[in-house]
């Protein structure tokens, strides 16, 4: 027996692959049957073997011939799995109307610009609330007291806090006997740099006026300037003169004749009444009066 010859067609020598040459939907046709391609064999006739070479993927047995795939083209048999009876379920479907609307930008910049504005609307109503109320308690206070310092054109100059003692600018006093308010010599420690000076001719005197609200001892400061040599001054309480001057020393050790470098203080005690009081410093005989006056303040001791 030969490859081109397998015997007579029996039974036991019948084909055992004749069905990979069945056609699609064949039921068992020979090879050369209509539509193979492959001749037919007829009875008593030896079968011839064909072996028919083809391409990898060009055919499958059982399948239609299936044309080569080449990369990047789609499969003309392919179907995707979403498009099969019980496809794939994951992915949500495309909306009927077309893609999914993006939201509106627009519409949330400006909601953020109207928030904005109410928010700067509000501030400015309140503020100007605050602005009414505050002119509103300005028409209600009253005018000025006896305990306020008042300038020529009626404004006030401040108000002592309630227990504070009082403290004043020597200009401000009531001064006779030639001393006048000056502000020649730098260094004065009052805001205008004003001073009281002329305190070195006899009779020259600055009288303080002043309220206290309880009787006692204070101490009197008083701040003062020298030309570089010791100086005192007379003091007398509610009229009744001390029988020891006022000490002006040269405490800040200024070289003679240098007025500038010479400002200093010194204190002394005082008995007040509850009330008004009156201190004056002045220019007596047997006093060294070559001294300028800018300030007099009171302290408890």
């Amino acid at each position: 027996m030969t490859a081109g010859n397998n015997g007579a067609d029996t039974p036991e020598n019948d084909d055992p692959f004749a069905y990979l040459y069945r056609s699609e939907g064949g039921e068992g046709g020979a090879p050369g049957s209509a539509g193979t391609g492959a001749p037919t064999r007829q009875p008593g006739i030896p079968r011839t073997s064909y072996n028919q070479v083809r391409a990898v993927g060009q055919r499958q047995y059982g399948q239609q011939p299936q044309q080569p795939t080449t990369y990047g083209q789609q499969n003309a048999h392919y179907a995707a799995p979403e498009t099969l009876p019980g496809g794939d379920r994951t992915r949500s479907a495309p909306a009927p109307d077309g893609p999914e609307p993006r939201r509106n930008r627009n519409g949330l910049l400006i909601g953020a610009v109207s928030v904005v504005a109410v928010v700067c609307i509000g501030i400015g109503v309140a503020m100007l609330n605050n602005g009414n109320e505050s002119k509103a308690g300005e028409a209600g206070k009253q005018g000025p007291t006896a305990g306020d310092s008042v300038k020529p054109n009626g404004k006030k100059t401040g108000k002592r806090k309630p227990g504070a003692l009082p403290k004043e600018q020597a200009g401000s006093l009531r001064l006779d006997g030639g001393a006048a308010v000056a502000k020649d010599i730098p260094g004065a420690r009052t805001p205008n740099g004003t001073y009281v000076a002329g305190m070195n001719t006899p009779g020259a005197s600055a009288t303080w006026t002043l309220d206290v609200g309880q009787a006692g001892k204070y101490k009197l400061w008083v701040g003062y300037g020298v030309p570089g040599k010791d100086a005192n001054l007379t003091m007398a309480v509610n009229d009744k003169p001390d029988s020891r001057p006022v000490n002006m020393e040269n405490f800040a050790h200024a070289p003679e004749g240098a007025w500038d470098k010479g400002w200093t203080k010194t204190w002394s005690y005082v008995q007040l009444n509850k009330g008004t009081n009156t201190i004056k410093l002045s220019c007596e005989t047997g006093n060294q009066c070559d001294v300028n006056l800018d300030k007099v303040w009171l302290v408890k001791p």
